[in-house]
């Protein structure tokens, strides 16, 4: 079963910077972050097919976070650089255990990953 522990989220100035976090426990096919703002839906920002290191990125954080893995320390991390205010949201780490084929399955969609951790808080203030 993986289990899934984030960390990193703060305040943080329009224009700084963040690294998340997310300490996991067993194998997973995809790794991911989503966020939700409030009254908003949760969104993927980006992803990992772990198989061979493929990743995805929402458009809208595309040149500013970078997602990466370290396996030897079973820690997925994603730096956050050029924070906008429009990226205040709880941050959720997500992981596949189900069997993916191919790296179609660690996009972005939700239902892509069946497990989660409990989320960070991220604020960017203007």
């Amino acid at each position: 079963q993986v289990q899934l522990v984030e960390s990193g989220g703060g305040s943080v100035q329009a224009g700084g910077s963040l690294r998340l976090s997310c300490a996991y426990t067993g194998y997973s096919y995809c790794m991911g972050w989503f966020r939700q703002a409030p009254g908003k839906e949760r969104e993927g920002v980006a992803s990992v097919y772990t198989v061979v290191g493929s990743t995805y990125y929402a458009y809208s954080v595309k040149g500013r976070f970078t997602i990466s893995q370290d396996n030897a320390k079973n820690t997925l991390y994603l730096q956050m650089n050029s924070l906008k205010p429009e990226d205040t949201a709880m941050y959720y780490c997500a992981a596949r255990r189900l069997y993916a084929w191919d790296s179609n399955q660690c996009n972005l969609q939700l239902a892509n990953f069946d497990s989660w951790g409990q989320g960070t808080q991220v604020t960017v203030s203007s």
